[in-house]
């Protein structure tokens, strides 16, 4: 595939197989054998990334990505994201706040043979968590309610 098919491949990822929760896109753009190392475990295959996603959108069930910039070369592809959703639901121990949160993410996705086969990714969880109001800024008082 070309710089510019590998694109294409992680904007469909991000767009439609994950803002619009297409399973069948999901997919078609991702390998069965895919591989997520996380913060805390390595994902391997696409049914436990799809159970990731679903844990992380039931929290924010009108979260998305928004695609900030997008740079290839070879066989990957890294982008620049904003994550923006509403917090409704139980996330990492934080009961639901009504809270809206926007944070940062950088995501590398390697493709091989027109799948996505690997991809790693740094969301701001310190971001986050500031903005849910479990963590305080520097020279801030913790927002409990």
């Amino acid at each position: 595939m070309s710089i510019e098919d590998n694109k294409v491949l992680n904007r469909r990822g991000i767009e439609e197989a994950i803002n619009q929760r297409n399973q069948a896109i999901f997919d078609e753009l991702f390998a069965p054998d895919f591989v997520w190392p996380t913060p805390s475990t390595t994902l391997h295959g696409r049914e436990p990334a799809r159970a990731f996603l679903s844990i992380f959108f039931t929290a924010f069930p009108d979260g998305h990505f928004i695609i900030e910039d997008v740079i290839a070369e070879g066989d990957t592809v890294t982008s620049r994201l904003t994550f923006r959703g509403t917090h409704k639901g139980n996330f990492a121990g934080v009961a639901p706040t009504g809270k809206q949160v926007n944070v940062t993410e950088i995501a590398i996705l390697r493709i091989a043979n027109g799948k996505a086969v690997e991809q790693w990714t740094v969301l701001d969880m310190l971001g986050l968590m500031q903005q849910l109001g479990v963590l305080s800024a520097p020279g801030q008082q913790r927002d409990v309610g």
